[in-house]
């Protein structure tokens, strides 16, 4: 992540051995919803002169990798542009700054705050950048690793594969790697790439068995059909405990008993937001139609609350599971709160805005 596009200056410094290859240099930061035409213009020109094999984008430290995909992935109507039809997405490759990643992941600071947001409006966290870059890739450089113990490299990639089970992680020193681990890999599948992250991977698992906890590495799903305290549960995350690394899931507050909540943390950033209705506040017909398609959720279907849960997953290292647990099910409200009006509950969380 840096201001100054340095990557593109040390090409222009050094020149090209070989006059086939070919650098567009996008201008003003990364590729993001607003520079995403003019990608699909230029890979749409590179394309069409039909003299080239590859094209490798480099996107910059603050992009967000699912629009880039997104470019490859849909037909934009708007602009007249195809790209499914001139090339195929082949592989994400996120790399990772080995001596770097757990100052960057802890230190709870926003792109603003490094100067280097795309505006003043800007207020992602570095953190949740980096989860997202990391949790959406087929392939993972581990890189700088020469600047560690071979244990600390070991475990920090026994995270990574924690946080997406389905990226191949490479160790490596100044970047470099086999091309045939990044070119021609046919890896990449939006679909699968959406569904990669490990807190989905164990939130789809039924019956969970717990691998082998290599370095301490663990992870759980908490699931509860009781809805938490907003007050109880605002205290938990507060006191925030430091061995979980990364949690995502949706939650249930009888304050607000029409809308799951969604939960996401990752390092000391933690979020909440909206997570769309509950099936059961859905009309009967519509209530219908959806557990017709979805039978996974008939299956899960309570009588009485419909599909109400909490189902939060939970990764981290030396987690005390069991005190997690503990701490949480206090957060339930107790069988006499559940017979009382939870319109009556004061309710200290944030406000719910849905993500569009």
């Amino acid at each position: 992540m840096s201001e100054v596009n340095i990557d593109a200056d040390l090409v222009k410094q050094g020149g090209f051995s070989r006059t086939e290859e070919k650098l567009v240099e996008m201008q003003n930061g990364c590729i993001c919803c607003t520079l995403r035409d003019d990608l699909m213009k230029e890979v749409e020109r590179l394309a069409d002169k039909g003299d080239i094999d590859y094209i490798v984008i480099e996107s910059s430290g603050i992009s967000e990798p699912i629009p880039v995909a997104q470019t490859f992935t849909y037909i934009d109507e708007e602009l007249g542009i195809d790209l499914t039809q001139k090339c195929s997405l082949d592989t994400m490759v996120t790399v990772v700054d080995a001596n770097r990643f757990w100052e960057d992941f802890s230190s709870g600071e926003s792109l603003l705050d490094r100067k280097e947001g795309t505006d003043e409006n800007d207020t992602r966290e570095v953190v949740d950048l980096l989860i997202d870059q990391i949790e959406f890739a087929n392939v993972i450089l581990l890189n700088k690793v020469d600047l560690l113990t071979k244990d600390d490299a070991d475990e920090l990639q026994a995270v990574l594969h924690k946080l997406n089970p389905e990226a191949i992680v490479i160790q490596t020193v100044n970047s470099e790697v086999k091309l045939e681990s990044i070119l021609h890999t046919d890896l990449f599948d939006f679909e699968k790439a959406s569904q990669g992250a490990g807190w989905i991977k164990e939130l789809n698992e039924e019956h969970h068995t717990p691998e082998t906890e290599e370095f301490g590495i663990s992870s759980f799903v908490y699931r509860r059909n009781r809805p938490l305290h907003p007050e109880r549960f605002m205290k938990w995350l507060e006191n925030w405990p430091v061995d979980i690394v990364r949690a995502k899931g949706f939650f249930w507050l009888p304050s607000r008993n029409h809308m799951a909540g969604l939960l996401s943390q990752a390092g000391t950033s933690i979020m909440i937001q909206g997570a769309g209705e509950w099936v059961a506040t859905y009309t009967a017909e519509e209530r219908e139609q959806t557990l017709k398609e979805e039978p996974e959720l008939r299956a899960k279907w309570d009588e009485q609350f419909g599909d109400r849960i909490n189902e939060l997953v939970f990764i981290g290292i030396d987690m005390n599971k069991a005190e997690i647990i503990e701490t949480l099910d206090r957060c339930l409200l107790t069988n006499e709160e559940m017979n009382q009006d939870w319109a009556t509950f004061k309710d200290p969380l944030p406000k719910f805005t849905v993500s569009a």
